[in-house]
């Protein structure tokens, strides 16, 4: 059964999706009150991914020194909570028959239980079982040289199955639900959308870190990543606006997050140390994702009424355009001296970055080998986008419809 656009927004769906979008009263969603698993699946949310960017600064400002980190407490305290609380759900909603929730539900294994529950407790369990590996990771081989290491791999796998778990979870809610409550659900929506594209610029954080914003590799990996994202959340949500709220919610989370932690103090505790630490190195200015979202929420009305592959064609290659005319001369004034203050962050160094490193020199990585290389890694971000934006919308469309 499909979802209608909320009145006061501009849907991201043609007439196709003018079906239906209330549920049986026996499945409806009644009342004002967010329920109390979604609550808990936004916490988890939200604990792993500061967590996470704590874990990343501790790394580069303390180094490796036990497992029992109150970043790593943070990231595992997602897991744990993600599996009691759906758990819980999973378990309440099987036995009780007679609640409304069974009847908007899916069964699994004899186990009935909305969709995102399922998911968000397999994320649960491929994070806890992560963390041995990575313990004995870090015993046998010292520190991490890339950030996707194999027991990092397992636990990132863990970590997106509670995201979209809990964004399947709220979509559904949200979409059985009506008035005040779907205006909340939907708040909560896009906020979980903008964890979401944290997440995904941390994974690739090692390409786009400041000194590569001048070769290809960094908008090859925006254009894997962050237009699925987007498109699929905006297309679910039907909210005007939603891009831009999105990845606003990524850019405010981590530019607070730069700021904060250089608050506190850390030294290192591994060696060799190349760089005087005194507090916590946090990780780069965010990128300005925010920028292509904007533009893009600005000319939807003019392809709304088109088919959807048009529509990815054209708003996939506008989201590189409008980043690389953004990011490119951004990254200019990155390297500049004006932009060595706590604001903009690029007076920060890991303690182990040697100090003929690109970034202590502020210039520019070239990992293009030359123009043609660089020019064809652009054209492969267009397209990445263009594909990234269609298989957003399918997706989307198929959250539009959860109503289990």
């Amino acid at each position: 059964m499909g979802l209608v656009s909320h009145p006061a927004t501009v849907s991201l769906n043609t007439a196709e999706d003018a079906s239906e979008r209330a549920l049986p009263n026996t499945q409806a969603l009644a009342g004002r009150a967010v329920p109390w698993y979604i609550w808990c699946s936004a916490a988890a949310v939200t604990s792993v991914m500061v967590g996470g960017y704590w874990d990343i600064s501790w790394h580069m400002s303390i180094g490796r020194d036990t497992f029992w980190t109150p970043a790593h407490l943070l990231i595992y305290l997602c897991g744990i909570l993600a599996g009691i609380s759906c758990g819980s759900l999973i378990f309440s909603t099987t036995w009780n028959r007679q609640s409304a929730l069974h009847a908007a539900a899916v069964t699994v294994w004899g186990f009935r239980a909305p969709l995102g529950a399922f998911i968000a407790v397999w994320g649960s369990v491929a994070m806890l079982a992560s963390a041995p590996f990575d313990n004995w990771w870090h015993n046998a081989y010292g520190l991490d040289v890339k950030i996707l290491s194999p027991p990092h791999a397992a636990l990132d796998t863990g970590i997106l199955a509670v995201e979209v778990g809990a964004l399947v979870l709220t979509a559904g809610a949200m979409n059985r639900a009506e008035g005040p409550l779907r205006r909340k659900l939907m708040v909560l929506f896009l906020y979980l959308g903008g964890m979401m594209v944290m997440l995904a610029l941390t994974v690739v954080w090692d390409s786009t870190y400041r000194v590569s914003l001048h070769s290809s590799r960094a908008y090859v990996a925006v254009a894997a990543l962050v237009p699925l994202v987007v498109f699929g959340i905006a297309r679910a949500s039907s909210r005007r606006w939603a891009l831009t709220i999105v990845t606003g919610v990524y850019s405010v989370y981590a530019a607070l997050m730069m700021w904060i932690l250089p608050l506190f103090p850390a030294q290192p505790k591994l060696g060799p140390v190349y760089q005087p630490i005194t507090h916590y190195v946090p990780l780069d200015f965010p990128l300005l994702v925010i920028v292509p979202a904007f533009v893009i929420d600005c000319l939807w009305s003019h392809v709304s009424g088109w088919s959807k592959g048009p529509q990815a064609l054209a708003l996939g290659t506008l989201f590189v355009a409008a980043f690389l005319a953004a990011e490119w001369p951004f990254a200019d004034f990155l390297m500049a001296p004006a932009s060595r203050n706590w604001v903009f962050g690029t007076n920060y160094f890991p303690y182990m970055m040697r100090p003929n490193a690109h970034a202590v020199r502020h210039v520019f990585f070239d990992s293009d080998a030359t123009a043609a290389a660089f020019w064809l890694g652009i054209a492969g971000a267009f397209v990445l986008a263009v594909v990234g934006a269609r298989l957003g919308m399918a997706w989307g469309d198929w959250m539009r419809r959860i109503k289990r």
